[in-house]
């Protein structure tokens, strides 16, 4: 894939989506496996019908060979989503939410559509938060200061989003900064 310049010093969204699959999830095994030793951990054993946390890269692979059931996580779900997403369009700030969350929705909802109620209403609800939160960061990014710029609660994808734009933006502001004070230092001698 042909990416402009400006993203290739950023971490691509399929790359933010395999360190977002290093997370652990609850599945319902639906087979018996022992205890699994891999570098990142060891994980089971999985017992039919115990809930087990695995890894999500782990619960995706058993998920498509039809060997578990993926437990949503408490905060995908309507009712908390619908929360989110009134607060992110009544709030000024932004609204707490899971730090790797539009990463493991999407491989999730990808996945393991049949263990979500409602998967249609989760993704636009998604990305109804996802349009809010950018229409802030932009907010947030035509005030910039060059001392400080302050968006508690962004998330990864949203960082690696505005990563080059700010990272261009402060070094003019810094150039912006240092300009006069190298001329008031200059007239000053």
């Amino acid at each position: 894939m042909a990416l402009p310049a400006s993203l290739r010093t950023s971490v691509s969204p399929a790359e933010l989506e395999l360190i977002a699959c290093e997370q652990l999830v609850e599945i319902i095994p639906l087979v018996t496996m022992d205890r699994t030793v891999f570098i990142s951990g060891s994980y089971g054993p999985l017992r039919p019908p115990s809930k087990c946390k695995i890894p999500i890269w782990m619960a995706t692979n058993l998920k498509l060979k039809k060997k578990c059931h993926i437990v949503p996580p408490d905060w995908l779900n309507v009712d908390f989503l619908q929360d989110r997403l009134t607060r992110e369009t009544t709030e000024q700030a932004f609204s707490e939410l899971p730090f790797r969350f539009a990463e493991v929705a999407k491989v999730l909802l990808d996945v393991a559509p049949d263990d979500f109620p409602n998967t249609d209403k989760i993704r636009a609800l998604l990305q109804d938060i996802r349009e809010a939160r950018q229409a802030k960061s932009r907010a947030g990014l035509s005030k910039l200061d060059h001392s400080e710029l302050s968006l508690p609660n962004l998330c990864s994808m949203e960082i690696n989003e505005i990563r080059p734009f700010f990272v261009r933006a402060m070094g003019v502001l810094t150039q912006l900064v240092r300009e006069p004070e190298a001329r008031q230092m200059h007239q000053e001698e």
